[in-house]
């Protein structure tokens, strides 16, 4: 599921890149604009996509922290 979300937030970032440097939506252009059933179905999996990156920062598994107790 991390992996997924991953490559969604990726999509969704590269998307907005695209938007603000050369005013190009590619979702959009790909599946019938902003207000396309498809469109709005790849937007919705992104955003979901973004609150689930947002459980990665506070979870501990996988994720190698410094302990600067231990010598």
């Amino acid at each position: 599921m991390d992996t997924l979300a991953l490559i969604l937030v990726i999509i969704g970032a590269l998307n907005w890149g695209l938007v603000g440097l050369f005013q190009f939506d590619l979702v959009a252009s790909l599946f019938g604009g902003m207000s396309g059933t498809f469109a709005r179905i790849i937007y919705t999996l992104v955003g979901l996509a973004g609150v689930w990156g947002i459980s990665l920062l506070f979870r501990r598994d996988g994720i190698r922290h410094h302990d600067d107790s231990a010598d």
